[in-house]
């Protein structure tokens, strides 16, 4: 079994981040961060802000050839993620394991579909939620990757790995015996929780505050728990509960990711969510009413940006 020592991140975004500026005390020496000419030259210039810190990392440009990854961490956005897989071509080898941050269940199958299943591991991020304006990311610390086969009850060669990585690096894990269920659950909570605070502009304080908000959210987990079903997910019966404790456990002003999307202009993830439960009530003949209706608000918040874009004065 070889050990994992060099290692690519792919988005510095608020996630990113969090792994970059851990792997790079740690080991700068052995740590790529992955990015394209325009970033490269704009942090260079202007470095990301971590807790107030300025990262200067080793950076890589996708066309180069002279660094192999043991362990391939992605964490763009999900409008990010076909770049991505193109962009990391270069540095996968035969022991490559690649793990994908994206909030989701799509991006691994998306990968695997170019590198194969034997180097992808299901995984997500869980935690406290980074708050991102501009180039600062503020992050209190508290941050989980939950990584692992399908099914660990008995533990993978590159489940192992990594877990071996993991310890020495000091970064927090959890390997859930059934990690399809657990990657669903992760999802049932961005359905609900992104979408939902982004329209209404609310913290998760102000969410559990609120019981006729409560009240929408579990509808929406509903119409997850019904797809998660259909797809093949064991123990859909108590997935809204674990939801709902989950969401207790967030930081009140805190702000999920789509609503700091909304609030700065940027595209969000409402294709990798409402437009993934639509995709898949259609396949399996299940109405997605709430979705639907989040799909085309979505379409709507992404067509005004478009135009005031398009319409922004010129500054000489």
């Amino acid at each position: 079994m070889k050990d994992i020592k060099n290692v690519l991140i792919c988005g510095i975004g608020a996630i990113g981040s969090i792994y970059a500026s851990r792997l790079q005390n740690y080991d700068k020496e052995h740590l790529r961060v992955l990015v394209d000419k325009e970033r490269l030259e704009r942090y260079t210039k202007s470095p990301i802000l971590f807790n107030g810190h300025a990262l200067y990392f080793n950076y890589v440009l996708p066309s180069e050839t002279d660094f192999k990854a043991d362990l391939i961490i992605i964490a763009t956005k999900f409008s990010g993620l076909a770049e991505a897989r193109e962009n990391i071509k270069n540095f996968v080898n035969d022991d490559t394991v690649i793990l994908s941050l994206l909030n989701g269940v799509t991006s691994e199958e998306i990968l695997a579909e170019k590198y194969g299943w034997d180097k992808l591991l299901l995984s997500y991020f869980i935690g406290h939620s980074a708050m991102r304006e501009g180039r600062n990311i503020v992050h209190d610390g508290v941050s989980t990757i939950v990584f692992g086969s399908r099914e660990n009850s008995a533990v993978s060669e590159n489940v192992s790995r990594v877990k071996k990585y993991f310890d020495k690096t000091g970064i927090d894990y959890k390997i859930p015996v059934d990690m399809r269920y657990s990657l669903w659950l992760k999802f049932m909570l961005n359905v609900c929780a992104n979408q939902s605070t982004a329209i209404l502009r609310m913290t998760f304080g102000e969410m559990l505050e609120n019981d006729k908000f409560m009240e929408f959210a579990v509808n929406i987990m509903k119409e997850v728990q019904l797809i998660a079903k259909a797809e093949g997910v064991h123990n859909t019966e108590n997935m809204i509960e674990k939801t709902i404790e989950h969401l207790h456990t967030m930081i009140p002003d805190g702000k999920t990711s789509m609503l700091q999307d909304v609030e700065a202009g940027r595209q969000t993830e409402a294709d990798m969510f409402a437009g993934t439960i639509v995709k898949l009530g259609k396949k399996h003949g299940i109405p997605t009413p709430y979705n639907k209706m989040f799909k085309e608000m979505f379409d709507i918040i992404h067509k005004n940006q478009e135009l005031k874009q398009k319409n922004k004065p010129l500054v000489c």
